[in-house]
Protein backbone atom coordinates (compact mmCIF):
# COMPACT_ATOMS: atom_id res chain seq x y z
CA UNK A 1 0.00 0.00 0.00
CA UNK A 2 2.77 2.10 0.58
CA UNK A 3 4.41 1.40 -2.62
CA UNK A 4 1.15 2.50 -4.30
CA UNK A 5 0.50 5.28 -2.70
CA UNK A 6 3.95 6.84 -3.32
CA UNK A 7 3.57 5.96 -7.24
CA UNK A 8 0.36 7.52 -7.60
CA UNK A 9 0.67 11.17 -9.35
CA UNK A 10 -1.54 14.05 -7.64
CA UNK A 11 -3.31 14.27 -10.98
CA UNK A 12 -4.54 11.28 -12.93
CA UNK A 13 -6.51 10.79 -16.13
CA UNK A 14 -8.47 7.72 -17.62
CA UNK A 15 -5.93 5.02 -18.68
CA UNK A 16 -5.94 3.63 -22.23
CA UNK A 17 -8.02 0.55 -22.77
CA UNK A 18 -5.00 -1.14 -24.02
CA UNK A 19 -3.37 -0.57 -20.54
CA UNK A 20 0.11 0.97 -19.90
CA UNK A 21 2.66 -0.71 -21.87
CA UNK A 22 4.72 -1.81 -18.69
CA UNK A 23 2.01 -3.39 -17.32
CA UNK A 24 1.65 -5.28 -20.69
CA UNK A 25 5.40 -5.70 -20.34
CA UNK A 26 5.63 -6.49 -16.57
CA UNK A 27 2.33 -9.21 -16.77
CA UNK A 28 4.22 -10.62 -19.90
CA UNK A 29 7.65 -11.32 -18.16
CA UNK A 30 5.55 -12.86 -14.98
CA UNK A 31 3.29 -15.43 -17.15
CA UNK A 32 7.40 -16.29 -18.68
CA UNK A 33 8.38 -16.67 -15.63
CA UNK A 34 5.64 -18.83 -13.85
CA UNK A 35 4.62 -20.76 -16.58
CA UNK A 36 7.02 -20.54 -19.50
CA UNK A 37 4.29 -19.00 -22.27
CA UNK A 38 6.04 -16.47 -24.38
CA UNK A 39 3.35 -14.19 -24.62
CA UNK A 40 3.83 -10.93 -27.05
CA UNK A 41 2.95 -8.04 -24.90
CA UNK A 42 1.58 -5.66 -27.60
CA UNK A 43 -1.45 -8.24 -28.86
CA UNK A 44 -1.05 -11.11 -26.35
CA UNK A 45 -2.04 -9.22 -23.00
CA UNK A 46 -5.18 -6.96 -21.99
CA UNK A 47 -4.93 -5.35 -18.38
CA UNK A 48 -8.24 -5.35 -16.75
CA UNK A 49 -9.87 -4.01 -14.08
CA UNK A 50 -9.89 -7.03 -12.42
CA UNK A 51 -11.10 -9.91 -13.46
CA UNK A 52 -14.81 -9.96 -12.95
CA UNK A 53 -15.85 -7.56 -15.35
CA UNK A 54 -14.56 -9.79 -18.47
CA UNK A 55 -16.09 -12.89 -16.48
CA UNK A 56 -19.45 -10.86 -16.71
CA UNK A 57 -18.46 -8.85 -20.34
CA UNK A 58 -16.81 -11.57 -22.23
CA UNK A 59 -20.42 -13.40 -23.87
CA UNK A 60 -21.29 -10.11 -24.85
CA UNK A 61 -18.59 -9.85 -27.05
CA UNK A 62 -18.64 -13.80 -28.31
CA UNK A 63 -22.19 -14.94 -28.73
CA UNK A 64 -23.63 -14.54 -32.37
CA UNK A 65 -27.00 -16.20 -32.19
CA UNK A 66 -27.48 -15.36 -35.85
CA UNK A 67 -24.13 -17.51 -36.58
CA UNK A 68 -26.07 -20.14 -34.26
CA UNK A 69 -23.53 -19.19 -31.21
CA UNK A 70 -25.94 -18.79 -28.75
CA UNK A 71 -25.15 -21.11 -25.88
CA UNK A 72 -21.87 -20.30 -23.11
CA UNK A 73 -20.59 -24.13 -21.15
CA UNK A 74 -20.26 -23.76 -17.60
CA UNK A 75 -19.43 -25.62 -14.26
CA UNK A 76 -21.27 -26.64 -11.69
CA UNK A 77 -20.95 -25.78 -8.94
CA UNK A 78 -18.79 -22.80 -9.74
CA UNK A 79 -18.46 -18.96 -9.46
CA UNK A 80 -22.18 -17.51 -10.53
CA UNK A 81 -20.82 -14.54 -12.69
CA UNK A 82 -19.97 -16.26 -16.09
CA UNK A 83 -23.70 -17.70 -15.88
CA UNK A 84 -25.02 -14.17 -15.38
CA UNK A 85 -23.60 -12.81 -18.05
CA UNK A 86 -24.43 -14.83 -20.34
CA UNK A 87 -27.92 -14.55 -19.42
CA UNK A 88 -27.76 -11.00 -19.77
CA UNK A 89 -26.26 -11.45 -23.24
CA UNK A 90 -29.56 -13.42 -24.39
CA UNK A 91 -27.78 -16.71 -24.20
CA UNK A 92 -28.23 -20.18 -23.08
CA UNK A 93 -26.10 -21.89 -20.07
CA UNK A 94 -25.58 -25.21 -20.39
CA UNK A 95 -24.40 -26.57 -16.97
CA UNK A 96 -21.28 -29.36 -16.77
CA UNK A 97 -21.45 -30.71 -13.66
CA UNK A 98 -18.51 -31.31 -11.44
CA UNK A 99 -18.05 -34.43 -9.78
CA UNK A 100 -15.86 -36.37 -7.20
CA UNK A 101 -15.50 -39.71 -8.87
CA UNK A 102 -14.21 -37.42 -12.42
CA UNK A 103 -11.64 -35.48 -10.14
CA UNK A 104 -13.82 -32.68 -9.92
CA UNK A 105 -13.21 -32.25 -14.05
CA UNK A 106 -16.02 -31.40 -16.49
CA UNK A 107 -16.63 -34.65 -18.57
CA UNK A 108 -16.08 -33.02 -22.48
CA UNK A 109 -17.09 -36.00 -23.83
CA UNK A 110 -20.42 -35.86 -22.29
CA UNK A 111 -21.32 -32.36 -23.99
CA UNK A 112 -23.29 -33.70 -27.26
CA UNK A 113 -22.39 -32.48 -31.05
CA UNK A 114 -25.26 -30.32 -31.32
CA UNK A 115 -24.39 -28.00 -27.98
CA UNK A 116 -20.61 -28.37 -29.37
CA UNK A 117 -22.01 -26.51 -32.25
CA UNK A 118 -24.07 -23.99 -30.57
CA UNK A 119 -21.28 -23.11 -27.58
CA UNK A 120 -19.45 -19.45 -27.98
CA UNK A 121 -17.69 -20.25 -24.47
CA UNK A 122 -16.32 -23.19 -22.37
CA UNK A 123 -15.46 -21.98 -18.70
CA UNK A 124 -13.07 -23.58 -16.49
CA UNK A 125 -11.96 -22.66 -13.14
CA UNK A 126 -8.66 -24.17 -12.03
CA UNK A 127 -7.66 -24.19 -9.35
CA UNK A 128 -11.01 -24.31 -8.95
CA UNK A 129 -13.87 -22.55 -6.84
CA UNK A 130 -15.67 -24.66 -4.61
CA UNK A 131 -13.25 -27.59 -4.69
CA UNK A 132 -9.92 -27.42 -4.41
CA UNK A 133 -9.46 -29.06 -7.44
CA UNK A 134 -6.45 -28.77 -10.05
CA UNK A 135 -6.64 -29.65 -13.94
CA UNK A 136 -3.66 -31.34 -15.21
CA UNK A 137 -2.29 -29.91 -18.21
CA UNK A 138 -3.13 -32.86 -20.01
CA UNK A 139 -6.91 -31.79 -19.43
CA UNK A 140 -6.44 -28.07 -20.54
CA UNK A 141 -4.55 -29.33 -23.41
CA UNK A 142 -7.33 -31.79 -24.36
CA UNK A 143 -10.19 -28.72 -23.62
CA UNK A 144 -8.31 -26.24 -25.93
CA UNK A 145 -8.02 -29.01 -28.62
CA UNK A 146 -12.18 -29.81 -28.41
CA UNK A 147 -12.57 -25.79 -28.64
CA UNK A 148 -10.64 -24.99 -31.68
CA UNK A 149 -12.43 -27.82 -33.15
CA UNK A 150 -15.56 -26.39 -32.50
CA UNK A 151 -14.29 -22.51 -32.84
CA UNK A 152 -15.47 -22.49 -28.97
CA UNK A 153 -13.58 -19.99 -27.40
CA UNK A 154 -11.51 -21.83 -23.55
CA UNK A 155 -11.68 -19.48 -21.42
CA UNK A 156 -9.76 -20.01 -17.79
CA UNK A 157 -10.40 -17.92 -14.77
CA UNK A 158 -7.13 -18.88 -13.07
CA UNK A 159 -7.81 -16.32 -10.38
CA UNK A 160 -6.72 -19.13 -7.97
CA UNK A 161 -3.43 -19.94 -9.53
CA UNK A 162 -0.77 -18.59 -7.16
CA UNK A 163 -2.41 -20.30 -4.03
CA UNK A 164 -1.74 -24.21 -3.44
CA UNK A 165 -0.22 -26.45 -0.85
CA UNK A 166 1.89 -29.55 -0.96
CA UNK A 167 1.20 -30.12 -4.63
CA UNK A 168 2.95 -27.20 -6.39
CA UNK A 169 1.86 -25.01 -8.10
CA UNK A 170 -0.45 -25.73 -10.65
CA UNK A 171 -0.46 -25.09 -14.65
CA UNK A 172 -2.07 -22.91 -16.65
CA UNK A 173 -4.21 -22.84 -19.48
CA UNK A 174 -1.14 -20.59 -21.20
CA UNK A 175 0.59 -23.65 -21.40
CA UNK A 176 -1.04 -25.74 -24.03
CA UNK A 177 1.24 -24.88 -26.82
CA UNK A 178 -1.38 -23.48 -29.33
CA UNK A 179 -3.07 -20.02 -27.43
CA UNK A 180 -5.91 -20.50 -30.59
CA UNK A 181 -9.27 -19.93 -29.22
CA UNK A 182 -7.42 -19.60 -25.23
CA UNK A 183 -7.98 -16.64 -22.96
CA UNK A 184 -6.49 -16.98 -19.72
CA UNK A 185 -7.62 -14.91 -17.31
CA UNK A 186 -5.96 -13.63 -14.20
CA UNK A 187 -5.96 -11.38 -10.92
CA UNK A 188 -4.26 -9.71 -8.19
CA UNK A 189 -7.42 -10.29 -5.92
CA UNK A 190 -6.82 -13.82 -4.51
CA UNK A 191 -2.83 -14.23 -4.50
CA UNK A 192 -2.34 -10.91 -3.24
CA UNK A 193 -5.39 -10.28 -1.22
CA UNK A 194 -6.29 -6.95 -3.49
CA UNK A 195 -9.78 -7.43 -4.42
CA UNK A 196 -10.31 -3.28 -3.78
CA UNK A 197 -8.02 -2.21 -6.12
CA UNK A 198 -9.31 -3.83 -9.44
CA UNK A 199 -6.14 -5.36 -10.87
CA UNK A 200 -6.28 -8.05 -12.89
CA UNK A 201 -5.18 -9.62 -17.18
CA UNK A 202 -6.50 -11.33 -19.68
CA UNK A 203 -3.95 -13.18 -22.19
CA UNK A 204 -4.05 -15.68 -24.60
CA UNK A 205 -5.14 -15.64 -28.44
CA UNK A 206 -4.45 -12.28 -29.96
CA UNK A 207 -7.74 -12.07 -31.89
Amino acid sequence: RDALREAVEPISSYPRAAGLPELREAVAGWVGRRFGADLDPDTQVLPLLGSKEIVFSLAQATLDPGAGKDTVLVTSPGYTIPERGARFAGGRVHRLPLVEPNGFLPDLDAVDEATWQRASILWLNYPNNPTGAVAPLAFLRQAADRCRHHDVLLAADEAYSELWFATGPPPSALQVGDLQNVLVINTLSKRSSMTGYRSGFAAGDRQ
